[in-house]
């Protein structure tokens, strides 16, 4: 295992995080508590010193898990939480990104963790109603009073985390330190402002769903993207879940056919391919592993042991492609280029 300063801080994070979502059993699928201390002893074991969680997961069941098990191995952790979610439906005020949501839920998610501070606080998803000072200021006053020592984000544009950012500077305030965004093979579209935004303003960046919601993995039949299923959000199975996002794509099962290939190749699995693709990528500090049972974690954990080849990552990068779109399509045009250097190159050392 690798460790990584985390965006322009000075915390030390492993290439692979482990993500809690799957803790309890309330959405109908994840994992119990004895298989949970099984997973989490494993990360550990293998150098692993990053966990993730939100309020909301599994109806706050993650963070009481983690609460339990964690113990005296808390010191050695860094732990993350998020909040956002409306915990408290009818409550108007029961979500969103406003200081009441936020003090409120980093009070609920200190006693279901056992913890007297949060090492990262996430704001987990845009609500598009905060005004963004209000945000910044109450997670400086929460960091200032050392119930939080980090603050990151997660799903949000890109404009507005460059704006936070330079707001945070010019105030003072605590810094976004980290990002957490879907980044995989199925899903590069990040990589048009999100990613390079995050690389020059500072945060570290942390995908989640690096399997594609498990797509990735290969134990879907290509035959599965021409059904539709009545089910949604991410109640009853994971699978219910991807369909529901609309993953089922000829393009993706063509992604999913060049991953086979390439772990037949190297002799692993589809998913530990596709982590590895992740891994190879300088922008990415930490890769969010997310399972609901040992032998997948387990699994996953072997991807620090794939080795690509040049080529077998650039025949990824190839099918998995992109169309960076405007104005980035335009301003990588070699006629564009010629005419702003006017001949002569310009290289950043």
């Amino acid at each position: 295992m690798k460790y990584y300063l985390l965006g322009k801080s000075g915390l030390r994070v492993s290439e692979l995080a482990l993500g809690a979502m799957s803790f309890g059993t309330e959405w109908g699928w994840g994992t119990g508590i004895d298989e949970a201390r099984k997973m989490l002893d494993l990360y550990l074991d293998n150098g692993g010193n990053f966990v993730d969680t939100a309020d909301v997961y599994t109806n706050g069941s993650s963070e009481k898990m983690l609460g339990e098990l964690l113990g005296e191995k808390r010191r050695r952790i860094v732990l993350s939480t998020k909040y956002t979610m409306n915990t408290h439906p009818g409550d108007p005020n029961g979500g969103g990104n406003h200081r009441k949501n936020m003090v409120r839920s980093v009070e609920s998610s200190l006693q279901r963790l056992e913890t007297d501070y949060i090492d990262l606080l996430y704001l987990h998803v845009w609500d598009g109603t905060t005004p963004v000072e209000e945000i910044l200021r109450a997670m400086d006053d929460l960091v200032r009073a050392g119930k939080v020592l980090y603050v990151g984000i997660s799903d949000t544009p890109a404009w507005q985390i460059s704006r936070m950012q330079a707001i945070a500077d010019l105030r003072g305030w605590s810094p976004l330190v980290a990002l957490q965004v879907e980044y995989n093979l199925v899903e590069r579209t990040t990589e048009r402002d999100l990613i390079p935004m995050a690389h020059e303003m500072g945060l570290g960046v942390v995908p989640w769903s690096p399997l594609g919601g498990g797509l990735l993995s290969g134990k879907y039949p290509k035959e599965d993207f021409l059904k539709k299923s009545a089910s949604t959000g991410f109640q009853g199975s994971r699978k219910t879940g991807i369909e529901t996002l609309g993953r089922f794509t000829e393009r993706n099962m063509q992604i999913v056919d060049v991953v086979k290939a390439v772990a037949s190749e190297v002799q692993k699995s589809p998913a530990q391919v596709a982590l590895a693709w992740l891994l190879s990528k300088s922008t990415v500090t930490s890769v969010l592993l997310g399972a609901s049972k040992l032998a997948q974690l387990e699994n996953n954990l072997g991807s620090l042991n794939t080795h690509l080849s040049p080529d077998q990552i650039e025949r990824l990068d190839d099918i998995s492609r992109i169309e960076m779109g405007f104005p980035h399509a335009v301003l990588a045009n070699p006629m564009i280029r010629q005419t702003i250097s006017g001949g002569i190159e310009v290289h950043r050392k």
